[in-house]
């Protein structure tokens, strides 16, 4: 049996919840520390926070910056995947997003988890 690698973290919120919107980005920064994979999930009204110049405003009390975070966590090598159906609802673009940012659907999503040693929600 393949050894599974790495965490997959999915965020569900965004500036209506900076804390928990801040959570997987603290997460993800951890798991690269630790030297493991991570990807971040971006899926409902999270996908905001992959919309440029968003996450620039948000900051949960006793946590870095979120897009300080982002920052990290993209150049530590960690991957944000952007849920496809919930921009498209929220009329978002792909020119809209910050670099480096992957726009995926579900099958993506559920192999990533599928391969991960653990999937969190917040």
């Amino acid at each position: 049996m393949e050894e599974k690698e790495g965490v997959v973290i999915i965020a569900t919120h965004a500036g209506e919840d900076p804390e928990r919107a801040t959570l997987p980005l603290v997460g993800g920064n951890a798991a690269l520390a630790m030297e493991e994979k991570a990807t971040v999930v971006l899926q409902g009204s999270a996908v905001f926070l992959a919309k440029r110049g968003y996450a620039e405003h948000i900051h949960a009390s006793g946590f870095d910056p979120l897009r300080k975070l982002m920052d990290s966590f993209l150049e530590l090598g960690g991957k944000i995947f952007v849920c496809a159906p919930c921009i498209k609802e929220r009329h978002i673009e792909e020119a809209d997003l910050i670099e480096k940012a992957q726009i995926v659907a579900g099958g993506t999503v559920i192999n990533e988890c599928c391969n991960a040693k653990a999937v969190l929600s917040y």
